[in-house]
């Protein structure tokens, strides 16, 4: 029994690591979350955002590294692998935000990004689901809901920027140096958005795949 485990894998590693990757993912659209409700000058630092990713660098390696090592898995080598890239991209792209906030903290008075986190931490929760339910072999019909939810996500995020890009540019009280900052801030908020999205996608293609 030990040499066909040897042999052909453990089957639930990828699940594992796959839900790890999803919850650092999460974990980081939460920091966020914290770091634009804390006030200015409160002693906030990027070290969560740099672990979080680093972690989930580390479980992108540690399935790359079970990918070379197992010669059967129960979910294709190459849907492993491009689920396991779009969730890095997710903390990745989260630390970004973070960056930008932290050294720009002085242009950001009295901004509002509340209905922007509301639909990040959405998505990454719908994320995390569809993920986790991978491994009881999602349904077809049930994932096909996960990802309409993620779509109409996506699109109220799309419909969000433009808003907020519109009151923005009308607002002439504001400096250019203010403006450039909260533009580029709401375009890396949709993209976390678009990168869950994404993510959704590979998920469902599995699904559709296997079904």
């Amino acid at each position: 029994m030990l040499a066909l485990q040897n042999l052909f894998g453990k089957k639930d590693v990828f699940y594992d690591l796959l839900e790890a990757s999803a919850t650092q993912a999460r974990k980081s659209v939460q920091s966020l979350h914290s770091l634009l409700s804390a006030p200015v000058g409160d002693g906030a630092t990027l070290e969560a955002f740099a672990a979080s990713r680093r972690e989930d660098k580390k479980i992108t390696e540690q399935i790359d590294e079970a990918l070379c090592r197992t010669f059967v898995t129960e979910l294709e080598r190459e849907d492993i692998s491009a689920l396991a890239t779009a969730l890095y991209k997710i903390p990745k792209t989260v630390e970004k935000i973070a960056e930008r906030v932290m050294i720009a903290r002085q242009h950001l008075e009295g901004a509002d990004f509340s209905r922007q986190i509301t639909l990040m931490d959405s998505a990454a929760d719908c994320v995390v689901t569809m993920i986790t339910e991978l491994r009881s072999k999602l349904h077809l019909e049930r994932v096909k809901v996960l990802n309409d939810k993620l779509q109409k996500i996506e699109g109220d995020a799309d419909k969000l920027v433009l808003e907020c890009l519109r009151d923005l540019y009308s607002q002439t009280s504001r400096g250019a140096i203010t403006i450039i900052v909260m533009r580029d801030l709401y375009d890396l908020m949709e993209k976390v958005v678009d990168r869950c999205r994404d993510a959704g996608k590979v998920v469902a293609h599995i699904v559709l795949k296997n079904s």
